[in-house]
């Protein structure tokens, strides 16, 4: 990982900043610790996000018939074949990773942080799903390890919010990071590219609007149409009401939005690759490492500086 300096341009990668924050290398490690989501068992709504389908991020050590510890040993053996000195994130990932009681959620993180060369926590969860005696507590953990706190923002629009099911508005988005950034929390972000009724430019105002929050890191994700989605539905009923971007169409869009975010923001990621066999259409076929490249090229071509 490296940083990219140009007259107009300055991109921080997720990688090189993590080192810096901690002093050497560490990758994250996938948890799936058994969540539910407010959107899906009746107190916010029911059927979750139009979208959503966990089966697509999950990696195949990040099942909920392990326990925490057995997930991070078996991630910790995947990849320390190939890089024996790496040290390690606990990344709760699937599903809404606060959703508890504090005594629960006190449990869950702590067992992750026992476990050997585990040298911190991220924690992805929904804006609604925040409470203040939770970040009290986060806080405290934040003073003796690195804590990241990742929000599904995944738009900026409450229309857009409303018609894919989210549950929540953007000022709750906007509550929520502020408050875990008032509390010394590194905030992570996450929204989607191409959501149904968003334009180009709805898109890249994006990059204005979370450049105004105190929003540490940010992942882009391209949409994907997963099979069996209400999402997938209406693409096939309503295809007009979506932007499909080819990779070369995305990554001039990404760094379009590379150009206009606030310089010291640090990007994760652009897109996301889920299983072929779940995949409604065909998609790009480019890992996470292969569209950065391409991007890096873009930002090279003299049309783009």
């Amino acid at each position: 990982m490296c940083e990219i300096i140009h007259e107009e341009y300055k991109m921080n990668e997720f990688g090189s900043w993590l080192t810096r924050q901690l002093g050497f290398k560490a990758q994250k490690i996938s948890i799936n610790a058994g969540f539910t989501c407010p959107n899906r068992d009746g107190r916010v709504g029911t059927g979750g996000c139009t979208y959503c389908n966990n089966q697509t991020f999950n990696p195949d050590y990040c099942q909920t018939d392990r326990s925490i510890r057995q997930q991070l040993e078996e991630g910790k053996f995947f990849f320390g074949r190939k890089y024996p000195e790496m040290r390690y994130l606990a990344y709760f990932q699937a599903y809404t990773n606060t959703y508890a009681d504090l005594d629960t959620l006190r449990n869950k993180y702590e067992e992750a942080l026992d476990v050997d060369d585990i040298v911190g926590l991220v924690i992805g969860t929904r804006p609604d799903c925040m409470p203040a005696e939770l970040l009290d507590y986060l806080a405290d953990l934040n003073r003796h390890t690195f804590i990241l706190v990742e929000y599904g923002i995944e738009s900026v629009y409450d229309r857009t919010l409303q018609r894919i099911n989210r549950g929540h508005d953007f000022a709750c988005t906007r509550q929520a990071i502020e408050a875990t950034a008032a509390r010394g929390i590194r905030v992570g972000g996450h929204i989607i590219m191409g959501l149904p009724g968003e334009t180009k430019a709805d898109m890249l105002a994006e990059a204005d609007i979370l450049s105004d929050l105190p929003l540490t890191t940010l992942k882009l994700h391209q949409l994907q149409l997963i099979k069996g989605t209400r999402m997938a539905e209406e693409y096939a009923d309503c295809p007009e009401d979506f932007i499909r971007f080819t990779a070369e169409e995305y990554a001039d869009l990404v760094v379009e939005f590379i150009r206009r975010s606030r310089p010291d923001l640090v990007f994760e990621r652009f897109v996301s690759q889920s299983p072929p066999q779940l995949l409604a259409e065909p998609g790009w076929g480019l890992k996470n490492y292969e569209f950065m490249e391409l991007v890096k090229r873009r930002i090279e071509e003299p049309h783009h500086r």
